[in-house]
């Protein structure tokens, strides 16, 4: 008797309740990265349980200040100018999709075209990154995603053994040698060059 009444409570709740509401197709557009190869995340999207909770709605690119950041996509700029302190650039891309970068130096006006690749800005100081960064961020509608979507996926690369001290080809030195980039692996994005 008590599980034919759990039954029909937990059916009448979930026909009252409202159903959560449908997340946002991912984006599907051949993105360029806003700065160079490998991009290094000092912070990752985190988005929020609710839209006023809080959470990290977009992500933090390291880059010096001075960088140029460029137009990940075709589109018009929505937004040039300073919010609450910082300057902000904000475009409107295809399919209803809104990029923004901060803290920058816009070299845009609103309301005009950029092609995919151009400089559209310059990274300046005021980030809320321990060091100079760029936060990135992206939006469909007022829904926020997470901007790394835009890009193509990472290509895995098997790194050297670094084998015992002292071994050639198993120092730092020689990784450097070989182009390998040091640091934290999972802290970069390097994918294809746009």
């Amino acid at each position: 008797m008590t599980t034919l009444l759990l039954s029909l409570l937990l059916a009448l709740s979930r026909a009252t309740l409202p159903a959560p509401p449908a997340l946002p197709a991912p984006p599907t557009l051949p993105a360029v990265r806003p700065l160079p190869a490998p991009l290094s995340v000092t912070r990752w999207w985190d988005p929020p349980p609710t839209p006023y909770a809080a959470g990290h709605r977009g992500v933090d690119l390291a880059a010096p200040v001075g960088a140029e950041l460029r137009a990940v996509a075709a589109g018009r700029v929505h937004h040039a100018g300073q919010v609450a302190g910082r300057g902000v650039l904000s475009l409107a891309l295809p399919n209803g999709l809104r990029t923004t970068y901060e803290p920058v130096r816009p070299l845009v006006a609103e309301g005009e075209e950029v092609s995919a690749g151009q400089v559209v800005a310059v990274l300046t100081e005021g980030s809320h990154c321990p060091g100079p960064c760029l936060h990135w961020g992206l939006l469909s509608g007022e829904a926020y995603l997470n901007p790394l979507t835009l890009l193509a996926r990472p290509t895995p690369r098997l790194l050297p053994d670094p084998g015992p001290a002292g071994a050639r080809g198993g120092t730092a030195e020689a990784a450097g040698e070989a182009g390998l980039s040091p640091g934290h692996p999972a802290a970069r994005w390097p994918g294809p060059s746009p």
